[in-house]
């Protein structure tokens, strides 16, 4: 192509495909949580909340080796058909769990059923890291992966208000299925349609389409040699020579356990918290997670701006000052008697909270060649959902149920106080180079 239809093609691509990954994403995370909606419900039903939370952890166990193993496949898959398909089947999967009343019946049903939710869901992140990366270069990638990312809280916040209605139409309808069911079902209608506009939008690099790399055409290269790593690596040079063989990786996948034990410990067990131990109403309660959610997105667009323009593309000392602030308002949030208050301090985690969460993944782009991202991604994804989301569902459900809210909280924000201290060892690392 001649420069001037180079110029054109790029400038309509990239708004498409960024359309395409963020309302993709945002539908994973309308059918993501929807079971903490139906936690109350369960326990008046007759469950525990350590029995609910282990329940709730399948979904943070099975994301968290799928984001990892679907990570690798997405590197050698095509990322417009492996994202919409993947939230396809966690839509369909959804859908099941709010129409048939057996499986949410007992403890182990609804621990399978959460599994392959769970599963299906870590086919969303790899394939749109691999899109950011592929058309969105080094030096804006910070601000493009934070507007991107607050697609998290667009769909993690309109779960809770779609969530909650469909409880409502399922209360007001003859189906014989409990009311709390309805949770599933609404979001899962609007995820099969998300997909199939995912499908219509996303395209899989620039290359695809004849154009050129991204690092040519705006002339920003991850190193001083300008390597562009373009070639396709087998599977075993993915894991042992790009990922597993680099020690940032495995730092930032530490840190990761910490950052997501707060993301969930917080966010997981809102409703319940709000109305077991502050009298709240679940629509209060879901309204204040709503804006919990919503509060994100500023405060990852921010993240963002600063990793790129005040850290020149370092992302460990954004992290770093933004757990440090998490650490604070966690503690106004355990100390809080007011729902003013609580919802102050509720806004301000969720503004802090998916800062470093996106910073995280984006630093694992950063730091491999393109072709490898996936497969970083999935690596840091793995320790942040095995280990960090799993603690913040099943073992603070038991810690709750045995020595109380206020333990529950002093884990989360131990786990706040070390992911800070992590951070700090990243300090200088930008790219695919540590800074002197």
């Amino acid at each position: 192509m001649d420069q001037q239809k180079v110029d054109q093609q790029y400038h309509r691509l990239r708004l498409q495909v960024f359309l395409g990954i963020f309302i993709g994403y945002a539908g994973y995370y309308l059918l993501r949580n929807n079971f903490s909606i139906a936690i109350p419900g369960l326990i008046k039903e007759g469950f525990s909340k350590g029995e609910l939370g282990l329940a709730l952890s399948a979904v943070s166990l099975a994301y968290g080796i799928s984001k990892f193993v679907m990570g690798i496949v997405s590197d050698k898959s095509d990322a417009r058909i492996f994202l919409p398909l993947g939230l396809l089947l966690v839509s369909l999967v959804n859908l099941a769990f709010g129409l048939i009343p057996a499986l949410t019946s007992n403890i182990t049903i609804m621990f399978i059923v959460l599994f392959v939710i769970g599963w299906f869901q870590g086919m969303g992140w790899p394939p749109c890291g691999r899109v950011l990366v592929h058309w969105f270069s080094l030096n804006e990638r910070g601000g493009k992966t934070a507007l991107w990312n607050t697609a998290h809280n667009v769909g993690g916040g309109l779960m809770a208000p779609l969530a909650n209605w469909g409880i409502v139409l399922v209360a007001a309808s003859p189906l014989a299925i409990k009311s709390f069911n309805g949770a599933f079902v609404v979001p899962a209608i609007v995820g099969i349609v998300i997909a199939l506009l995912a499908f219509i939008l996303v395209r899989n690099s620039p290359e695809s389409v004849g154009l050129p790399p991204i690092e040519e055409y705006r002339n920003d290269y991850p190193n001083k040699s300008h390597q562009l790593s373009e070639q396709n690596y087998s599977t075993r040079e993915l894991l042992f020579k790009h990922v597993l063989n680099n020690k940032w990786i495995w730092v930032i996948a530490v840190a990761n356990i910490f950052v997501y034990l707060v993301r969930y410990g917080v966010e997981n067990w809102v409703p319940t918290y709000l109305t077991e131990v502050k009298g709240i109403t679940l629509g209060t309660a879901s309204a204040s997670y709503l804006w919990y959610e919503l509060a994100g997105i500023p405060g990852t667009l921010l993240a963002g701006w600063i990793s790129d323009h005040v850290f020149h593309g370092r992302r460990g000392p954004a992290s770093f000052c933004y757990m440090v602030l998490v650490s604070v308002f966690l503690v106004i949030y355990m100390s809080a008697n007011s729902l003013a208050m609580i919802n102050v301090a509720l806004v301000a985690i969720g503004f802090l909270i998916y800062g470093p969460v996106m910073l995280i993944g984006l630093q694992a782009l950063d730091l491999v060649p393109k072709k490898a991202a996936g497969t970083a991604a999935g690596l840091t994804g793995l320790f942040g959902y095995f280990f960090g989301s799993f603690s913040a569902n099943a073992v603070i459900g038991w810690v709750v149920d045995m020595a109380g809210w206020h333990m529950g909280f002093i884990l989360i924000l131990a786990a706040s106080i070390l992911a800070c201290l992590i951070f700090l060892a990243t300090w200088n690392v930008r790219g695919q180079e540590k800074v002197k």
